[in-house]
């Protein structure tokens, strides 16, 4: 009788930590074959933005160049959870801000290190100045139907909606007159009052990764 109270004690403790545990993001990243990668990214932005942006490709170590551009731009497949693949193009105050803190996240959480491990690393390289935040709006396309997004409860999502980020570090809902709830045919602020906050704005279609591959 011990011995089955004390796995029930066990199994329900379990159970509890699960439920009060917040999914972490930590985790290996899938590869994906260069060239399917590569017209991936650029599928986050309309072709006259992504045919001549450099784009990013993700390897075992972390990002590397796939392809050169001329632009500024720079697109690249984010994967943000463990399963998720988030086309962005960002132009060039994005790519020399928001995208180097996105991609040492990611590669972070690859290599297996934790949610608080990862935030602390971000925190120690903005104050230091090895990375920084925008100085000017700042602005990523993402508008891919290739999307494969993740919710913050570590469920997959699927894609959601077509939507251009302007990033506004500390920005809130409710200093652009959004509500708690806000309406979605508009957009929303999303990581809302953090140093990578962004007003994300909804766009009438999806663009198709045929439609930029070349």
């Amino acid at each position: 009788m011990d011995q089955i109270l004390f796995a029930l004690i066990t199994a329900l403790t379990v159970a509890r930590l699960d439920i009060q545990s917040p999914p972490s993001r930590s985790g290996r990243r899938s590869l994906l074959p260069r060239e399917f990668e590569i017209a991936l990214a650029r599928s986050a932005a309309p072709a006259s933005v992504s045919a001549n942006a450099r784009v990013l490709i993700m390897v075992d170590s972390g990002f590397v160049t796939g392809a050169e551009g001329t632009n500024g731009v720079t697109c690249v497949v984010n994967r943000s959870w463990p399963t998720s693949l988030e086309p962005h193009c960002f132009d060039s105050e994005a790519s020399a801000t928001i995208l180097p803190i996105e991609l040492r996240r990611t590669t972070l959480y690859h290599q297996g290190k934790s949610d608080a491990d990862v935030e602390a690393d971000i925190g120690r390289r903005l104050a230091d100045g090895r990375l920084r935040l925008p100085r000017r709006p700042a602005m990523s396309y993402m508008m891919s139907d290739g999307q494969q997004l993740v919710g913050e409860d570590g469920k997959p999502a699927g894609k959601w909606r077509p939507h251009i980020m302007i990033y506004y570090p500390y920005l809130t809902n409710s200093d652009v007159g959004f509500s708690s709830k806000p309406d979605m045919r508009v957009g929303m602020v999303a990581d809302e009052a953090g140093p990578t906050s962004s007003l994300m704005l909804i766009m009438p279609q999806f663009i198709g990764v045929a439609s930029t591959s070349r």
